[in-house]
């Protein structure tokens, strides 16, 4: 069976190679950031990817979609901002209401931060539910922790998933798997050695944990790093110097905790090695750092579209 998604705030792709890991085609992508575009097209020309404010783009044209999902802006619900929720200029719930009515999907996926799940935002969570079950939804959310689906990173993210009322029942969210996610010296090791750097065998014994999560950050603050000072602690405990990104990795004399290059922080994010990231180091990492991570949007979409699936059968049995 063939399904298909619109996703909104794509990114730089992270929810769209899970989606369609997980077996659904895209019908368009919307996003505004002009990098994140450039990366979805470097990767997928045949992509149609939208780049506009979410809020003027008009989704009537994609009505009858099996799938709406995207990753709406955090800052309004982090705690590394002043939580101003629905108040926050920032905030896409509303727009992303406007396209469930203009849809009018089977199923709703969007990602968030762990904030989210504030009691502070306990009356609007109530206010999403309600308007999602007006319209034919219910809505269920759960925080998700990155790890738990074979990425090298804890990143925990809540995952809101509402769907169609006739479909709703078919719905399990996904287990966590069995083994542990790799560790970051497990995870990056090839990639230390690949000039031939004789600590890179050594540091990995030292990253011997999953990594801390990636940060990031916004236009408004300068260069990349691995974030805060508790995050740069937590990097250098798994000799990870954390005062920004490198251009390379390691030469054969190279003495002293290395830095993380993108394709190191893109692999610890669960992207595939093969996916390149358009611009120069600070914006391609900032792409980086603020994915949804492939494998867990892959997990998640994996149980939507079981859900379709079952659903459609159903549908066959009863007509026959």
């Amino acid at each position: 069976m063939t399904f298909v998604s619109l996703e909104v705030c794509a990114g730089a792709g992270g929810q769209a190679t899970g989606l369609e890991a997980a077996g659904f085609g895209h019908t368009a992508l919307v996003e505004i950031d002009r990098d994140c575009c450039a990366t979805l097209r470097l990767n997928r020309p045949a992509w149609d990817v939208v780049e506009t404010d979410l809020n003027a783009f008009d989704g009537r044209a994609h009505r009858g979609i099996d799938l709406l999902a995207g990753g709406l802006p955090c800052p309004p619900f982090s705690k590394a901002g002043k939580q101003l929720g629905q108040d926050d200029e920032r905030n896409l719930f509303p727009a992303a209401l406007r396209l469930v009515d203009e849809t009018r999907p089977k199923a709703v996926m969007i990602e968030n931060v762990r904030g989210f799940l504030d009691a502070v935002f306990e009356d609007y969570r109530g206010f999403l539910r309600q308007q999602l079950h007006l319209m034919g939804y219910e809505a269920h959310w759960r925080l998700l922790n990155a790890s738990d689906y074979g990425v090298p990173q804890l990143r925990p993210r809540v995952v809101i998933v509402a769907l169609r009322h006739d479909i709703k029942d078919a719905f399990e969210w996904p287990t966590p798997n069995p083994t542990d996610a790799p560790t970051v010296g497990a995870a990056l090791l090839d990639l230390m050695q690949e000039k031939g750097w004789a600590g890179a065998v050594q540091w990995a014994e030292r990253a011997d944990e999953i990594a801390p999560t990636l940060v990031g950050g916004s236009k408004k603050h300068g260069g990349p790093d691995l974030g805060p000072t508790r995050a740069k602690k937590a990097w250098a405990s798994l000799g990870v110097d954390g005062m920004g990104i490198a251009d390379d990795v390691p030469t054969a004399d190279f003495l002293g905790m290395p830095r993380l290059t993108v394709r190191m922080a893109a692999r610890l994010q669960g992207f595939n090695d093969s996916w390149q990231f358009h611009g120069k180091k600070t914006a391609a990492y900032r792409q980086v750092g603020n994915a949804f991570p492939p494998p867990v949007a892959r997990a998640v979409a994996s149980k939507v579209r079981e859900a379709m699936i079952a659903k459609a059968r159903s549908s066959l049995r009863l007509a026959g």
